[in-house]
């Protein structure tokens, strides 16, 4: 199979592999949230923080080293996979004991429990880092895709079960120790690879060098990613969390299926050509604008059709969601164009770039944030937006000059899709306002009619205005 080829059944299976399970898990979190009361979304995000960093051990730092190591081999495998394993433990240990003072810390003394029962997953997780390395350096993503889609409607029919028996937060702890463990089972079964009793000293020092920057790096962008919901479990209510919680998973949805299943791809793409800088602006430029020209009409067109789309699928009580889920869909626009300008520095080996601008950024927000705290929740939303451009900014400042991409030329690239998206949108808004006010339409014909009018005109407006992404998606997927 050719570069292109294989570059092509990357995409289409990564993205098979993100949108159905995300699809699969988003159905589920439905029915969930219709069973269970927002204060119980909110509670299990006040400890999600935590179980992010168990998932940012698993998917950075050292299996990132071996993704971007060429003439990886059995001890490579094995000695990242005894070291992740090691460290899950330690983590666990410490999330263990540490537990009572977190539980403290936001008044919620039922957190103790659960916080010890759901870190079993960091230990679960780190048993099938490697072999998800492993298929993402082969660009394999069948074989993935075919086993998290039952992972998660496994743990999702448990969780399902137990929220209509009345277990609560818990039913969401047991959902996800049975998601990671079919997980696990199912990579060791298919993967075809099994550690060796091998660790090798200098393969260690090799991938750590590079590795311990990123995840450093990986923990910094973790606690950046919740330090919102921090925040809002320490100073509101668990509702109000809740709240925030299904907000953003909800606009999380498609920003992030789009911008992981793209990354899985790229970041082998890219380290398969960072020698050459030419070549690797090129595909990146593409890369890009194929990103914004999908994300932007997409989020949207969410923020236009929030309020019916909250009130088919969550039912009413989830409305008081709907402003915080509108400014964190405007957000999520600039989301996915952080990572890739990131992965240029991992595959030219600039881990240490890397941990630098992590630092900058995270203290630079952190510092903001406490700024906020004083103006509700709504000050921190709107201060995510605005930090969501100025962290666009600070990433591209080494990838632009090592590519000669500056954030000029990136913007150039990216505004027609941007401003012809909010153009549409406002087209949109009115025409679902008229709907209102001159018929009596449901919620889901105002989500069809919006929906089919938004399609309509931004697709035959891209084509008119020959916008680029267009002629490279023809190329690329269609193949014309």
């Amino acid at each position: 199979m050719g570069f292109r080829e294989k570059v092509v059944s990357g995409i289409l299976w990564s993205f098979g592999q993100q949108f159905g399970a995300k699809i699969v898990s988003l159905l589920i979190s439905i029915v969930l949230a219709r069973i269970l009361a927002p204060a119980e979304f909110g509670q299990l995000a006040m400890i999600y923080v935590f179980i992010s960093i168990g998932s940012s051990l698993m998917d950075s730092g050292l299996t990132s080293s071996l993704i971007r190591t060429n003439d990886a081999d059995q001890k490579d495998y094995s000695t990242v996979f005894f070291f992740n394993l090691a460290g899950s433990l330690v983590v666990y240990a410490i999330l263990f004991v540490a537990a009572p003072w977190l539980a403290v810390f936001y008044k919620e003394p039922a957190l103790t429990n659960i916080i010890r029962v759901i870190g079993v997953t960091f230990i679960i997780n780190a048993f099938f880092g490697v072999q998800n390395a492993r298929f993402i350096k082969e660009m394999n993503f069948k074989v993935p895709t075919m086993i998290q889609i039952p992972s998660v409607l496994g743990g999702g029919i448990l969780g399902i079960v137990l929220a209509k028996s009345g277990y609560g937060v818990w039913s969401l702890v047991w959902m996800s120790i049975c998601s990671s463990t079919l997980l696990a089972v199912m990579n060791w079964i298919f993967s075809g690879w099994r550690p060796s009793l091998a660790f090798d000293r200098e393969r260690f020092k090799k991938h750590f060098h590079f590795g311990y920057k990123m995840t450093l790096s990986g923990l910094l962008d973790t606690f950046y990613q919740n330090i919102y919901v921090i925040i809002i479990g320490k100073y509101y209510s668990a509702t109000q969390l809740g709240y925030y919680s299904r907000a953003d998973s909800m606009s999380q949805f498609p920003i992030n299926n789009i911008s992981v299943a793209m990354s899985k791809v790229t970041y082998p793409m890219f380290a398969s050509i960072s020698d050459d800088n030419v070549k690797l602006k090129v595909i990146y430029q593409r890369v890009l604008k194929q990103v914004v020209f999908w994300n932007a009409p997409i989020l949207i067109f969410l923020c236009i059709i929030a309020d019916p789309l909250f009130r088919m699928l969550l039912t009413e009580k989830w409305l008081p969601a709907v402003p915080y889920f509108r400014i964190l869909c405007v957000a999520g626009i600039m989301y996915p164009l952080h990572s890739y300008n990131l992965n240029i520095l991992k595959v030219k080996g600039r881990s240490d770039l890397f941990l630098k601008l992590e630092v900058i950024k995270k203290l630079t927000c952190v510092v903001g944030i406490m700024s906020v705290i004083p103006f509700g929740i709504y000050g921190l939303l709107y201060f995510q937006l605005g930090y969501s451009f100025f962290g666009y900014y600070v990433n591209t400042i080494y990838s632009g000059k090592i590519i000669d991409y500056s954030i000029v030329e990136q913007i150039q690239d990216l505004l027609p899709s941007i401003c012809l998206s909010v153009i549409v949108g406002g087209v949109c808004y009115f025409l679902d306002s008229f709907l209102i006010r001159h018929f009596n339409v449901t919620d889901l014909e105002r989500i069809i009619f919006t929906g089919f009018f938004y399609s309509l005109f931004y697709f035959i407006s891209a084509s008119l205005f020959k916008l680029t992404a267009v002629s490279d998606f023809k190329q690329l997927i269609l193949k014309r």
